[in-house]
């Protein structure tokens, strides 16, 4: 899978659960809750989101590596 097609992923899960977010406006440095009115159930449903769209689990204790745009496209990578 490539990096642009695992970006759509993640900003189309992005917008299932924070429809209002401009996906051309997030900074790919900066935590999405620092952008989006995400909160903490908000990102486990990103993360879960992404499980179900990448048929990959995600260890809990790895979502701190998934809090921008840039960690999760390397991390998904």
């Amino acid at each position: 899978m490539t990096t642009s097609e695992i970006k759509a992923i993640v900003l189309q899960a992005i917008h299932h659960i924070a429809p209002e977010a401009d996906p051309d406006r997030l900074d790919p440095d900066v935590p999405f809750r620092d952008q989006i009115d995400f909160d903490s159930v908000d990102f486990v449903n990103l993360m879960e989101q992404l499980q179900k769209a990448l048929d990959r689990r995600i260890p809990e204790i790895d979502y701190p590596l998934l809090t921008t745009l840039n960690g999760c496209l390397t991390y998904l990578r």
